[in-house]
This record gives structure tokens, sequence and C-alpha cells, in this order.
């Protein structure tokens, strides 16, 4: 028989003539996910007596001849047709990439690790170690025998080995180990699609494998010793991933960095990784000021950040002493976190890192109801429990919690309760932070601006709103005192006090004014100061909808329906009034006349031409990313 450095399971006919979906996947998480996934490996095998992880990132060029078994792998890519119009694309590249002589290469080396256990037994099913399910096994990791260290680990879907080969042109990765006894070896996969090779059919996926025949004349995969070029070596105990051919597109050192410190922050912070990147190390220390370099994150001012939130997450982690707080699954079990939290005016989006005990982040979650806050928050478990269970909610790519990848509709339920209860308990923090930061003295009434669900508008917003609010004093538990408040929206109503006359009312608030509308007559307008009563608010995630219904106010001094002018003033917690501070241009990007339908223009910072239908004024409002919602306003209508 034929001895083939590549090896590929038989099969009797091609079946599937498409490349592997996950390849796609990782593809679009560019070289983010490759990092993400191969230093996440390298935490999951820190050795026990060690205090930090230590992984080098290492870019550069080989010459092709130096990657193992480059000859056989031409032969099968030139073997292989497209059976659809993305597999021929995808044939027709790697046929051009597998001719070039000087390739780009990536390789992550970690130190203060375990390594691959078990490597020469190879796959004989004896001894089973971690090399042979890193090595031979698809969609599936190895287990931990100590469960709180398996509970803690960052992987758990066995997919993520395939991250490796979605970075390389040719779908290529290598692995180097040196065991606990020195013992080299190096194996690596290829993903293609079934193809017919030497006149025979076989499956997508390759292992680079020696093959050895037992007693019993069945055909047994050995790793090859490590004899290869120096790229490909690992001489110290730990595991090294070594991608050739890597994409153009991924061989980009400032995104590889800005990647370890995006993912790894806390690890980094807390001591527990360290990484190189071309011999440029980030640390606890250096991380500090890789956040702060423009070259590497060019929004930097609280007011700029709207895409990536790592300086904020590590000025939170470093600078804001945490809060503990118990977030409840649908069965009332309680899992407690650690909450790192600023609120700062000038920030103009909220996010909440979710970070795993490794260290690792999860995603930057949005809070339902707060996206626009000024805030910003690390959540961090407290314990094994919380992890585990953290654990268990991650996609498969490990980048955000979820609940659709698991399959019992009961767990399934839980999971996305518990997930809808972070955003919960998250929110009532933010909500108490903008309390204390917007304290109200009486002088002027907020309480009716209303965070309600959009159909209430369809009402009018006329229902009656209750609710309750619960005020504890006390620490211990047995001495505590709870206050509950019953609270109330008013209805406007018909006031007691006779209506005044259009004039006397007139002379209360008359000012003059510009012509309006092309009259070229200088006229007299009304300018009314809106009692919040009248004033109904809502703040969605892109948008704002004001009503203002003054139609039972006293300052209401017109019989039918008209058209108004509005402007507005913020204020603050004391009721000071700070006109003109506020630009509409730059805060509504679009707004609409909802009794008309019109779209409304703003000229010298007032919204013109709105209309008044039955004493109403209803107004749509788009909001721009310099909006922030926090704010409160005073409105003033020109009639």
């Amino acid at each position: 028989m034929d001895r083939y450095l590549w090896n590929f399971d038989t099969i009797s006919a091609i079946q599937e003539v498409d490349f592997h979906k996950t390849l796609s996947d990782f593809y679009t998480r560019g070289i983010d996910g490759v990092v993400r996934e191969n230093i996440q490996n390298s935490m999951d095998a820190k050795l026990a007596d060690k205090e930090k992880v230590i992984v080098s990132i290492k870019c550069g060029e080989i010459d092709a001849r130096n990657v193992p078994g480059i000859d056989e792998i031409k032969e099968r890519i030139h073997s292989l047709e497209e059976g659809n119009m993305y597999a021929r694309e995808t044939i027709e590249h790697m046929k051009d990439c597998i001719e070039k002589d000087i390739v780009k290469y990536i390789s992550f080396e970690d130190s203060n690790t375990k390594g691959l256990s078990g490597a020469q037994y190879g796959r004989s099913g004896e001894n089973e170690g971690t090399w042979q399910a890193y090595a031979y096994k698809k969609g599936a990791h190895h287990t931990e025998d100590d469960h709180e260290l398996e509970g803690s680990r960052g992987g758990s879907h066995g997919v993520g080995k395939i991250a490796s080969n979605s970075a390389s042109d040719i779908h290529t990765m290598f692995f180097a180990n040196c065991d606990e006894f020195g013992n080299q070896h190096i194996g690596g996969t290829i993903q293609l699609i079934e193809h017919k090779y030497k006149d025979k059919f076989y499956r997508a996926t390759g292992d680079f494998t020696d093959i050895k025949i037992d007693e019993k004349g069945n055909e047994i995969y050995y790793p090859f010793e490590n004899n290869f070029n120096e790229i490909f070596r690992k001489d110290t105990r730990g595991l090294k991933i070594i991608i050739p051919f890597l994409r153009e597109e991924f061989y980009d050192l400032k995104s590889i960095v800005r990647s370890v410190c995006d993912n790894f922050f806390i690890a980094i912070l807390e001591g527990s990784l360290v990484v190189s990147v071309n011999d440029m190390e980030i640390n606890r220390n250096s991380i500090i000021d890789i956040v702060k370099n423009t070259d590497y994150y060019e929004e930097q001012e609280p007011s700029e950040i709207k895409t990536n939130f790592t300086p904020l997450y590590v000025d939170t982690k470093l600078n804001y002493e945490p809060l503990d707080i118990f977030i409840e699954d649908k069965r009332k079990n309680k899992y407690e976190f650690k909450l790192y939290m600023q609120y700062n005016k000038d920030l103009k989006r909220g996010r909440t890192a979710i970070v795993r005990t490794i260290g690792m982040k999860i995603e930057d979650k949005k809070i339902k109801g707060h996206v626009r806050d000024p805030y910003n928050a690390v959540l961090i478990p407290k314990g094994h429990k919380e992890d585990v269970f953290l654990k268990s909610l991650e996609n498969e790519s490990h980048t955000a919690l979820s609940f659709e990848h698991i399959k019992n509709d009961t767990e399934k339920k839980n999971a996305n309760y518990f997930i809808n209860k972070i955003s919960t308990v998250i929110g009532e923090v933010i909500a108490e932070y903008i309390r204390e930061s917007n304290p109200s003295d009486g002088k002027i009434d907020t309480s009716d601006i209303l965070y309600s669900v959009i159909n209430d508008f369809k009402k009018d917003l006329m229902k009656e709103v209750k609710s309750t609010v619960k005020t504890t004093k006390g620490k211990d538990e047995n001495k505590k005192e709870t206050t509950v408040i019953k609270t109330g929206g008013k209805k406007p109503g018909k006031s007691k006090t006779p209506r005044k006359t259009l004039k006397e009312r007139i002379k209360e608030v008359i000012r003059r004014s510009d012509p309006k509308d092309g009259n070229k007559v200088k006229r007299k307008r009304v300018r009314h100061s809106m009692d919040p009563e009248f004033v109904k608010r809502l703040v969605l995630s892109d948008k704002e909808m004001i009503m203002i219904d003054f139609s039972n106010s006293n300052n209401y001094i017109s019989d039918g329906d008209c058209d108004c002018d509005i402007s507005l003033s913020v204020i603050d917690g004391e009721g000071k009034e700070y006109e003109g501070e506020f630009n509409i241009v730059k805060n509504y990007k679009e707004i609409i006349d909802k009794n008309t339908g019109n779209q409304c223009n703003v000229d010298n910072n007032m919204i013109k031409d709105i209309s008044i239908v039955d004493g109403k004024i209803k107004l749509e409002l788009k909001t721009t990313d310099n909006f922030n919602e926090a704010l409160k306003f005073i409105y003033f209508v020109e009639v």
C-alpha cells in the first residue's frame, strides 16, 4: 500500500460536496476567533502549581517546502472537484495558494501547561489521554477527572480546533507537543471536501499521522516523532499550534494584540496570563498602556467609545469596587456575582462584560432598556457553581450567552429565564445609579416621565400607572425595616380654578417673535413652559416618543387645531435649566409628527410646524449616537 503522511478514512462514494460549515463560521470571526480559541485552550491546560500561563504568539514567513507533507497536500487539493459555486471558488483559491513558495504563518506556543498526554499510545484505545481526544476525535474534548477543574475550563463543545483550520488558506493546522516526560510528537489536520485520490474515495478530514499495523492486522494511528522544521518544533512542556498559509487578512499584529486584550483583559490584569506577540509582552502592567494607545484603540475619550469597550472595562475593573449581586434562575437557585460598575455621564453606550472565572470574556452584553445609559460594567462569577452554569450557557464559539443550543426544553426555558434575569438585575443597579446621579428636590416633578411599552401610546397613555417601591434600612437581617410606598401616575383632569381669559393668559407669557411661514409682519406669539404633568416620554433603543397633552391646561390658548414650535432645555437634578445646551440636530436624525405623519424641520435649535390635534402633540424622534437617555428636559411650546 502507499504510505501517506496525511491519512483520510476511505468511503465507498462521494456524498458531501461542500466544505465543513464551521470553517466559514469561524472565518467570519477573523483573527479574533483564532486568538480566542487557542489562548483559551492554553489556559484550560494550566499546571496546578503554576501561577500563570505564558503564551507566545509568533507571526512570520516560511518556505512552503518546510511545511510537513506539503507535496501530498498539493496532490489532494488538485484532485478536488467542486460540487457547487461556493466550493468551486474555495477550491480555486486553494489551488492558487498552494503554488506559493514563501507563505505566512502564525503559531501559539504555551508554557506552564500540561501539554497532551498519551501520544505514544496513538489511537489504539489503550491508556487514552488528551492526545487522542485532541488529535483524532471530532466534536469532542477530553473530560477532566477533577469536576471543579472541568467546570472552570473555557471549552466544552469540541469544535474550537477547527478555528485554526479556518485561518489557513488551505485549511491546514499542526500541533506540536512535549509531555511531562519530554516526549515530542507532532500531529495536524486538514479540512477538504470528500474527494477521489488515486482511484479511491476519501472523507473530507485528514490527519497528519503515521499508521502502524497491530498483531491483529488493524491499522492504528500513531503520531510522528517531531523532527521537522524549527517552526514546527516544541521542546519544552506544553503545546504549540502552527498555522501555515495564514490568510493575508489575518496577518495583522495590531488586531492580534487587540484581540488578546479584548478577550482576556481580566486574566491579564489578575496575573494569571501573560502573552507576547512577536516579542511584545502583554502583562498586568503593559495592558494599561496598550488600551490607552490610539494605535490599538482609536476611541479613547468616554464620549467617543461606541464600538470597543476594553479601555472602559480595564478602567472599571481597576478603579471601582465590586458589588455583590444575586441572580436567580427559574428554579429559584441563587447565583452570586461580582459586579464592577462605573457611572459616567460622558459615556454614550452602556455595556456589561460577562467574564468566566478563567478570565475570558464571553460577550459585551446589552442590558435591555439601558443600551444607551452612561455606564460600564464587568460581571464575574464568585464561585464554581456560578461558573459551571455560565459555561453551560455559552454558544459553541464561546462568544455569547445563549439558550438555542440546549436540547432539553426544561433546561432551555431555564437558561432563557436566567439570561433575561441578568438584564433585569443589572438594570435595577443601573437605574439606582441614575437616581443617585439625578436627585430631585421638588423643584420640578419628573416622576411621570414614563418608561413604558409602545402600546401605552396607542391608548394615549391615559390609563393610571401604579407601582410599589420598597425601601430597606439596615444590614442586619433580623433588624431590617421595610417601607412600602405606592405610587400612581396622574390623569390630566379639569382644573378647579376658573379658566383665565385669553387676554389674561397672553399677557402672562407673551413675547416678541420673528416672522413665521413667510409672513412679513412681526406677530405676537405665546410661549408655554410645559408642566411635567402633561408630558409623557418613552425612550427606546433608537428612538424617543413624546406626547404633550395640554388640552385641560390653563395654558392651552387655542380652541381648535393649530401648529406650534417646540424648543427644549436640559435640567439637572436640582431643576436648574440649561437653555441652549442641547443641540437638537446632533441628537435627533429625524423627527416625525405622529398627528400628520410629516417630517418636522429644525431651525435655530427649534422643532418647527408641529401640529396640535385635540390639544395633543405627538412626536417620534429617531436618535443619533450622540443621544444620552439619562438627560431630563423641560419643553417650551410656542403657539
